[in-house]
């Protein structure tokens, strides 16, 4: 891997380096299929930007990591490059000091690869409207993580005050794999769904979001209620004879229990962030399950 610091830099003078680097390792701009850009603090820039990589195997990117530092220092921009076998593509770390820090999408813009999708990334604090977000605006996937939040609930709550189409959160990512699951647990008939509940450590979105998700694809009340965690522990499907049940034992697998039938281990793991965000970098059209789920969830019961 080929690394090139740059102090007190321009964007104009980043592109023309990003193109001399690329044509020294072999690693044509061509090959990649969007721009993602990470929005994130200097203590979880390590994390953000290993998982950004990581999930960039799948998806060959530009990675723009944008770090605002010191508002009251002088006007500047650092970078850091990234280039070579390490990574599919490229990686430019952008640090913005001053009055640059509230500019940071004049700093993008150059950097921008032409004619391929944006996706923003806030893998800590997020703009409230993440699409009128000056950075956010250049996406056309917005990706937020209420877990991060300092009320995860009452941040998935929010989202549908900000909530433009091609928004998602991965607190609703997280839970594909139980969806997937409870899912296939219908794939017989198993009779009417009474209630439900979903057992998760205390104020956890993607309890919340689970919780609507059931409800209204079962049209019976389901809520949320606490467990000594981690994470989402449990779900019971109270059926007017019986239950059908889902319990996570460990990081690992899970128990899936229907009536009349053996109780059967299935696995569901806990999945590393790289691995949610390749899944959201899979689909860049609307979500529009999460769209309904977040519409309800600051109503719901469970929730």
């Amino acid at each position: 891997m080929t690394t090139f610091l740059m102090g007190s830099t321009t964007a104009s003078d980043i592109s023309s380096q990003l193109t001399r680097l690329r044509h020294q390792v072999g690693a044509p701009a061509v090959g990649m299929v969007l721009t993602l850009v990470v929005v994130c603090e200097e203590s979880n820039q390590y994390d953000a930007v290993r998982a950004a990589s990581e999930a960039a195997r799948e998806h060959p990117s530009r990675i723009l990591a944008v770090i605002p530092r010191e508002r009251g220092e002088a006007t500047r921009l650092d970078a850091e490059i990234r280039v070579g076998e390490l990574t599919t593509g490229e990686v430019v770390l952008l640090r913005l000091y001053g009055e640059l820090t509230e500019h940071a999408d004049s700093v993008l813009a150059p950097l921008l690869l032409p004619d391929i999708p944006v996706v923003v990334w806030w893998p800590g604090d997020a703009p409230e409207a993440p699409a009128k977000d000056p950075v956010g605006h250049f996406g056309q996937r917005r990706v937020t993580d209420a877990r991060s939040a300092p009320d995860p609930v009452g941040a998935i709550k929010r989202r549908i005050e900000g909530y433009t189409p091609g928004d998602t959160d991965l607190a609703w990512t997280r839970i594909t794999p139980w969806r997937s699951l409870l899912a296939a647990a219908f794939d017989q008939p198993v009779g009417k769904i009474v209630e439900g509940y979903v057992e998760a450590e205390p104020n956890h979105p993607s309890a919340s979001l689970l919780a609507v998700w059931l409800s209204e694809k079962l049209d019976a009340p389901v809520k949320v209620v606490p467990s000594g965690g981690p994470g989402l522990t449990k779900v019971r499907l109270v059926l007017e004879q019986g239950e059908v049940a889902v319990e996570r034992h460990d990081s690992r697998t899970a128990t899936l229990i229907r009536p009349g039938q053996p109780d059967r281990h299935v696995a569901l793991a806990r999945r590393p962030t790289s691995d949610l965000l390749a899944e959201e970098l899979r689909r860049l059209d609307p979500d529009e399950v999460y769209a309904s789920a977040i519409r309800h969830v600051a109503d719901h019961d469970g929730s």
